[in-house]
C-alpha cells in the first residue's frame, strides 16, 4: 500500500503563504492594487512629480514583486507535488 503524502500546511507561514496567494489572486487585491496606483498618479502633481514621489511607488512595487515570485513558485511547487502523487497513485493502481 502506498503512502499518500500530505502537503505541509501547517506552519504559521504554509498558512499565512496559503492565505496571502489566495488574497492576491482576488478582486478585491486587484481593485486595492488599482487604487493604489491611481491614488498616487493623482498625487503627482501636489509633490511636483519629485524623485521621491517616483521612489515611492517604485519601492513599493519592487517589494512586492519580490515577494510575490516566492508565493508563485510556492504554489507552483505544491501543483507539482499534487500532480506528481496524484500520477504515481495511478500508475501504482494499473
Amino acid at each position: 500500500m502506498h503512502a499518500i503524502h500530505k502537503v505541509e500546511t501547517s506552519s504559521f507561514f504554509g498558512r499565512l503563504a496559503e492565505q496571502i496567494t489566495r488574497f492576491s489572486g482576488s478582486t478585491v487585491a486587484f481593485t486595492s492594487a488599482a487604487m493604489i496606483i491611481l491614488a498616487w498618479g493623482i498625487t503627482g502633481p501636489y509633490f511636483h512629480y519629485s524623485e521621491t514621489w517616483q521612489l515611492v511607488i517604485n519601492t513599493g512595487t519592487t517589494i512586492v514583486t519580490f515577494l510575490m515570485v516566492f508565493l508563485i513558485q510556492r504554489a507552483q511547487n505544491k501543483d507539482s507535488l499534487v500532480l506528481h502523487l496524484k500520477l504515481s497513485e495511478l500508475i501504482a493502481a494499473t
